[in-house]
């Protein structure tokens, strides 16, 4: 019988580590983990406002109270680079604002994604006035010039977010589904991918979508048999119609294991009040003037979210998850957050924060030299530091 500790044996590691100021054995150590390696974040467009300046005091406040609970907790950030916001008027992308936060984020030890390189929501309505061909180079170009500009800073994108539906998109006209039309998809990707592989041949690419059906499945066979450089495939997983289960849990996973790439939740919610009804078919068509969380949705909420992250991180190909937004009512209004609309915890922030850095999170060892100078040290895989009168040694298991 399987228990719950096993389900968890695969996130960990042990390593023999040869200690500075520790020659000679018997000397105490004191180890400590300080970050984990699987990736546990959250997406924070208001670090971009914070951290150029442009909040008022008792926002800047409320924001700096939030940011201390995020790096509390996560490890990693996603920022936005939707093009009709980054760059809203062509040849003037939003580059400083955002490399700002990108730098402040990184200094505070957070792994960082920019979501995305090519979507066709929130698309530059600029594109519409050239040709197809120019879209398509325009769009190339793009991909070059972001990830060049940020490398070091962001490493890891949304290559292309959402191409399940795009070729078929007609809420509204946009520059990326008509080269969609015009190229072929799966022609489209492959040109993305493998212009973006080209610009950074050690980023981290992903395709990302919130269709979780076999036509995602169908969609990525296609691709890798067509050569295209997906390093992860990205799951969203917006639960406002309510918690999938364990069981839908595990069919996803299991369909999407198949590939045998890396997988990313990089969109998780789960709301603490009301359900959104089960017959909207686009989460964007939901729109209500107050929809307000409650403590039963609460003690639901953290329920629901303690299940979704215990199944995600008990399989060995899941790598990362981004709760997503991380303050109730700043994703379409919904009480999605972990954090309140006063940036105070919630139970699900709360639940959360007794496995990230509790259940799951190597507490404070003390050890003892070998003969070598060497200590072994077993825990969750990450970052670590080891004392040994007054000089630290760092590793990672």
């Amino acid at each position: 019988m399987q228990t719950s500790n096993d389900r968890f044996t695969h996130r960990k590691g042990t390593k023999a580590v040869k200690i500075t100021g520790g020659a000679g054995g018997n000397r105490p150590v004191t180890v400590k983990q300080v970050r984990h390696s699987f990736l546990f974040g959250c997406s924070e467009f208001s670090t971009l406002p914070y951290v150029n300046k442009e909040m008022k005091p008792a926002a800047a406040a409320d924001a700096e109270k939030r940011f201390g609970y995020m790096t509390d907790l996560f490890n990693s950030v996603t920022l936005p680079f939707y093009w009709g916001r980054y760059e809203p008027e062509q040849g003037k992308p939003d580059q400083t604002r955002t490399e700002n936060a990108a730098r402040w984020l990184k200094e505070r030890g957070m792994v960082l994604k920019g979501h995305p390189l090519c979507w066709h929501t929130v698309c530059a309505p600029w594109l519409l006035s050239m040709s197809n061909d120019e879209i398509f180079e325009t769009q190339l170009a793009r991909i070059r010039r972001d990830i060049t500009a940020f490398k070091g800073l962001i490493d890891m994108w949304d290559v292309i977010n959402e191409a399940v539906i795009m070729p078929v998109f007609n809420k509204y006209d946009n520059g990326i589904t008509r080269i969609c039309q015009a190229r072929g998809r799966i022609k489209l990707i492959r040109d993305l991918f493998a212009e973006a592989r080209s610009t950074s041949s050690t980023a981290t690419l992903l395709i990302n979508d919130f269709d979780t059906s076999v036509a995602y499945d169908i969609l990525i066979e296609g691709l890798l048999e067509a050569g295209v450089p997906i390093d992860v495939i990205g799951i969203q997983s917006h639960m406002h119609q309510g918690y999938w289960g364990v069981e839908r849990t595990q069919e996803i996973l299991g369909r999407f294991s198949r590939f045998g790439l890396p997988l990313h939740f990089t969109e998780v919610s789960l709301v603490s009040g009301d359900i959104m009804p089960p017959e909207i078919e686009d989460l964007n068509d939901f729109q209500v003037k107050s929809w307000p969380s409650c403590t039963q949705g609460e003690t639901r909420q953290a329920e629901e979210t303690a299940m979704f992250y215990e199944s995600l991180f008990a399989h060995p190909l899941v790598q990362s998850v981004t709760w997503w937004s991380f303050m109730d009512g700043l994703w379409l209004g919904a009480p999605s957050g972990l954090l309140d609309k006063n940036s105070e915890p919630k139970p699900a922030y709360r639940a959360l924060h007794e496995r990230i850095k509790g259940d799951w999170w190597s507490g404070e060892q003390q050890l003892t030299t070998d003969g070598a100078g060497e200590i072994t040290v077993s825990g969750f895989k990450g970052d670590y530091i080891a004392v040994c009168e007054s000089q630290e040694t760092k590793f990672t298991i």
